[in-house]
């Protein structure tokens, strides 16, 4: 009969390669956060990382506390994205562990 705590630390060992993996992955993912509706976009890495902000012509003489309301939206929105792609990449992962309530995943 095999070791039973040898065992789960392999399972362990796997898992946590595979977090590793998911995590890079996730830092080289873009996701693209908006506002306004569409008049002003960001792209954002999964290390929520702004990689591009696009304003469209007409909003650039208009009023400039509007512009950086939107500007500031969208990189939330972003933001909100990111974490959802994280959430559920993990979630495959997380999909059969038993974790003590309360215990939140470092992601």
């Amino acid at each position: 009969m095999k070791n039973p705590l040898g065992a789960m630390m392999q399972q362990a060992q796997r898992m946590q390669e595979e977090f590793q993996k998911a995590q890079e992955e996730l830092a080289k993912m873009e996701v693209n956060g908006e506002a306004g509706g569409g008049l002003v976009k960001v792209v954002m890495t999964g290390k929520r990382e702004v990689r591009k902000i696009e304003i469209d012509d007409s909003l650039v003489n208009d009023d400039r506390d509007m512009l950086e309301d939107l500007v500031a939206a969208a990189i939330n929105d972003g933001v909100r994205r990111v974490d959802k792609m994280k959430k559920e990449k993990m979630a495959g992962l997380t999909a059969g562990l038993q974790m003590p309530g309360g215990f939140k995943m470092p992601f």
